[in-house]
């Protein structure tokens, strides 16, 4: 699974426009293309990117800000069109089952590889020698421990719209810590920095592709493998009576999109299906925003100038 310009990009991005189509035919569809808006800088990155690219094709677009795992119900029905950001570590499940009614269909891989898990500073092992295995961390709870948390370890999670089953995974692996969720993915990382800073404890949800994880040394806490069993059977993993005994999976970034939106606006969905870019690009435009202060319209309209032929690639409906 994420900043400090959400609020001010949603409008931005809702009043921008681009010049007519980029050589394409003309719309199949004036009707409007709804793409979903979360709250992590990279999701917005990369849905206006795609935004833009199909208003150079003459689509109508709006963006829709959306809860991440609830989502799903409004591309069932076609209230939402497409989604550019399910993660396999956190919607995974949801996108299964969305696609299961028959009314979404996988978009395909955005060509980001996803990781989330429990993450702390490099220097936090002279501490606690013992890490990154989980029961070490477990050990050493106490030194996470903040006034909120009292003699038990806090764990930083991200927003409670991103899932993750953290809550549960403490519970089930009886764990002597505490999971507070960040209200915002701006004060995650914002919390971050601010332990790095002064060497200070810190444990929380980091993700990549994301600039963290690049800037700072650390390392992500090792839990009992996970498994979709361990998730879905409580016999299965360390304790037989909780599902979630077990670390977060890893996997891929998704596209998904309303099925019965194919047939209004087919040239649309397949360049929706084109849309690629890789963990070390979104890094990088991750962090002209959240630490160069730039805002994602900035950002998207120098990553479109500078990669035209990659884009209009993506345009070219039929080839």
């Amino acid at each position: 699974m994420k900043n400090l310009f959400c609020t001010a990009v949603a409008a931005g991005a809702l009043a921008l426009t681009m010049a007519g189509p980029a050589g394409a035919a003309a719309p199949e569809s004036d009707e409007p293309i709804k793409l979903t808006l979360h709250d992590w800088s990279g999701q917005y990155i990369t849905t206006t990117i795609m935004g833009n690219v199909l208003k150079s094709m003459g689509y109508n677009v709006e963006y829709v800000q959306a809860d991440y795992l609830a989502q799903f119900a409004g591309i069932e029905t076609g209230d939402l069109t497409a989604a550019m950001e399910l993660w396999d570590t956190t919607a995974a499940e949801a996108l299964a089952a969305s696609v299961a009614t028959g009314n979404t269909i996988d978009l395909g891989e955005t060509g980001m590889q996803a990781k989330e898990e429990w993450w702390y500073p490099i220097y936090m092992k002279e501490q606690c020698p013992g890490l990154p295995d989980w029961q070490a961390l477990n050990d050493c709870a106490e030194l996470f421990a903040t006034p909120e948390t009292g003699s038990k370890g806090r764990y930083l999670g991200g927003p409670v719209t991103w899932g993750g089953w953290d809550d549960e995974r403490v519970e089930a692996l009886d764990m002597d810590f505490e999971v507070v969720h960040a209200g915002t993915d701006a004060a995650l990382f914002a919390e971050l920095e601010s332990a790095y800073q002064r060497q200070a404890p810190f444990l929380g949800w980091v993700y990549a592709p994301h600039w963290a994880p690049a800037k700072y040394e650390g390392e992500w806490v090792e839990f009992p493998p996970y498994s979709a069993e361990c998730y879905n059977d409580p016999s299965v993993g360390l304790n037989p009576d909780m599902a979630y005994d077990c670390g977060k999976p890893s996997g891929l970034v998704r596209k998904a999109g309303w099925a019965g939106g194919e047939a209004v606006w087919p040239c649309a969905y397949e360049a929706i299906r084109a849309f690629t870019i890789d963990n070390a690009t979104m890094g990088q435009l991750v962090a002209e925003v959240d630490l160069e202060g730039k805002s994602v319209d900035e950002v998207v309209d120098a990553w479109m100038d500078a990669n035209e032929a990659t884009w209009q690639s993506w345009t070219t409906c039929g080839g």
